[in-house]
């Protein structure tokens, strides 16, 4: 079975328990912006549910100009006043250079590695800082997620 069909099969059965939140604008006015890793369980491992804040998702969970898009509608339109940029261990981001990604790749874009998570994160937030659209912020906030024994230490708050 492919796995398309089996994304439509499982589909069929959350039907079932679908919970239908109505509202777009998230419980608890947060956002979460943080890498697409298959490994990082947003909602566990920061104790959220379904409907309670917005995730952003990239490799490395960067703040990249499509992030601050995001996070434009979501403050603007849909009441998001705090946001946490979660990085994590053993990212495939860290320790790389573009060039190497470049390589691996066949494309010439910035792949926004990370050569040190505080130093990043810093950046990322002073990025979202200086957005004058996003001054509607009340916390800023930076953390890294350890992958292997689940923990989460706040790196940087704004």
């Amino acid at each position: 079975m492919s796995e398309l069909r089996r994304l439509v099969d499982a589909n069929r059965e959350y039907v079932d328990d679908h919970l239908g939140i109505a509202d777009a604008e998230p419980r608890r006015h947060l956002a979460v912006v943080t890498c697409m890793d298959a490994r990082i369980d947003v909602f566990a491992a920061l104790g959220l549910e379904l409907g309670d804040a917005h995730v952003i998702r990239n490799a490395g969970g960067r703040v990249t100009d499509d992030v601050l898009r995001s996070l434009a509608l979501s403050s603007h339109a849909l009441g998001v006043d705090s946001v946490v940029v979660m990085q994590h261990t053993r990212c495939g981001l860290a320790g790389v250079s573009n060039a190497e990604l470049e390589e691996v790749t066949g494309s010439g874009i910035d792949f926004f590695c990370i050569d040190d998570h505080v130093e990043t994160l810093r950046t990322d937030l002073q990025k979202i800082r200086d957005t004058p659209y996003l001054s509607v912020l009340s916390e800023v906030a930076g953390f890294v997620h350890d992958i292997d024994p689940g923990h989460i230490t706040e790196i940087v708050e704004a």
